[in-house]
């Protein structure tokens, strides 16, 4: 396993991706809504992954909601920068990463865009489920 460490600007949030996978094997995925769009978004994740979302306080994430209000985009408090997107689920938190917050983004195609506002909620869901990583952590910081 390999773990990709990164980070928002101001390093308020930082994240641990665990994957069998390397850069190359990954084909991000661009969402061209207009929100990801404004962030330069591209996302990856491994359902046979990990991935753990650290924040240094508290109330370092940021939470927000557009469309169909069932995945929680999860961007820094105070730099702004959207580190990955998030959903809740009867089998626990999926998610998927912006690979542009690694600190060694290097190595992975180019990303290709995808139209997630074309599907439904439950075409959205099941996809997330089929290709988002299935378990996500998120935390405090103890220090």
């Amino acid at each position: 396993m390999t773990v990709m460490h990164g980070s928002c600007h101001c390093g308020a949030l930082s994240v641990a991706f665990t994957t069998a996978k390397l850069a190359a094997d990954f084909q991000p995925r661009a969402c061209d809504c207009s929100f990801c769009m404004k962030h330069g978004a591209a996302y990856v994740s491994d359902p046979g992954g990990s991935l753990s979302i650290v924040q240094r306080h508290a109330d370092a994430i940021k939470e927000y909601r557009q469309g169909s209000n069932t995945a929680r985009f999860l961007l820094c408090k105070d730099c702004g920068v959207l580190v990955g997107v998030v959903f809740d689920h009867a089998s626990g938190t999926y998610g998927t990463l912006n690979v542009t917050c690694l600190d060694d983004a290097t190595g992975f195609a180019q990303a290709l865009g995808a139209s997630p506002q074309q599907l439904s909620q439950d075409e959205k869901i099941s996809r997330w489920l089929a290709l988002w990583v299935p378990r996500v952590v998120i935390e405090t910081s103890a220090h």
